[in-house]
């Protein structure tokens, strides 16, 4: 991660959204201390990425696979 100060990152904002948007992080620095980031934009997830990653989380968690996320949250409000 990259850090800049304040002034700096107002005087070169465009070029460091441009290298935000190729998949730098850019921190912003005032008075030395960290206080804010410029990220890149997350594209958008399909939503096999989203069952994919429940999968792997119930995997973690050594849930039985058939665990519905329903009795899930009905155990949780017990």
């Amino acid at each position: 991660m990259r850090t800049v100060g304040l002034f700096e990152a107002k005087q070169k904002l465009s070029e460091l959204v441009d290298r935000a948007s190729e998949g730098q992080k850019i921190g912003i620095t005032r008075r030395g201390k960290l206080a804010a980031m410029i990220v890149p934009v997350q594209s958008q997830v399909s939503l096999r990425d989203v069952f994919q990653d429940i999968e792997g989380i119930r995997r973690q968690a050594k849930l039985p696979k058939r665990t519905s996320i329903r009795a899930l949250i009905e155990e949780g409000r017990g």
